[in-house]
């Protein structure tokens, strides 16, 4: 039996925190590939409205916060309204109240459970309704692809980023877990982790010194770029992808190796 494939220009994607850095990047990756984009946000409408506009009429900005069930499943309706089709490829992308600031991480003696909550429900809890708000279309269709994105730190916790980095793995046991039960379906699910990205809001309390350590540690000798993330992505979502799931893919220029 042939696995299920559809063209990235007849794909409706939805990008969750598509308004800035990565998700950005990523949602005008897909528009340029010809897909319709949904560019989610949940506080820059501005930034939201411009990342639209830069795609075209493919492209439409709609606020949800992604830890609210009914307002992703609202925007979900919206978006299949608006363009006439259901959203079959999800990009889980948002992160919530976090910055990688080396200086300002709290330590272990210090960290509380509330911490580690804020990012479990943004990695995990956002991921499932991403998810289950999309689901029964992309069953009906007999094709989904649903991509999460995490951290090398996972790997190489070379900065103990506690919650955050935990978040991150308990996502990569979402992904494999949804990819084993929903690959008969005709759903894949994947997961693309990067390093410290060359620069997002993010990123921007790095100091340069933590950016030179990382070029001069990667076999490409470089920091990559959110572009250069986003074309990972767009290769979980294209049809040379349609026999890969379950899978992580760590594009950080070769810092972490498997």
């Amino acid at each position: 039996m042939a696995l299920p494939v559809r063209s990235l220009n007849d794909q409706l994607v939805l990008v969750s925190g598509a308004s800035r850095g990565l998700g950005a990047a990523i949602a005008r990756t897909f528009g340029a590939a010809g897909a319709r984009v949904v560019v989610n946000y949940f506080q820059s409408e501005a930034a939201a409205h411009d990342v639209a506009e830069s795609i075209g009429d493919r492209a439409l900005p709609v606020q949800a916060d992604v830890r609210d069930a009914n307002a992703v499943q609202a925007m979900v309706e919206r978006a299949a309204q608006h363009f006439g089709a259901p959203v079959t490829t999800v990009v889980s992308n948002a992160l919530i109240d976090f910055r990688f600031d080396p200086a300002a991480k709290p330590s272990a003696d210090a960290i509380t459970w509330a911490d580690y909550q804020v990012q479990l429900e943004g990695s995990v809890q956002g991921a499932l309704h991403l998810l289950q708000a999309c689901l029964h279309s992309m069953q009906a269709e007999g094709f989904g692809r649903f991509i999460a994105v995490g951290s090398n730190l996972v790997q190489n916790p070379v900065v103990p980023y506690h919650d955050y980095t935990t978040g991150k793995a308990a996502l990569l046991g979402f992904v494999r877990n949804m990819a084993a039960e929903l690959g008969p379906e005709g759903i894949t699910v994947n997961m693309v982790s990067g390093g410290l990205l060359d620069t997002t809001d993010a990123s921007a309390a790095t100091s340069d010194e933590v950016f030179d350590i990382i070029r001069n540690s990667t076999p490409l000798r470089a920091v990559i770029q959110p572009a250069e993330m986003a074309d990972a992505v767009l290769f979980f979502a294209s049809p040379w992808a349609r026999a890969v799931t379950g899978q992580n893919l760590i594009v950080d220029g070769g810092l972490v190796m498997q």
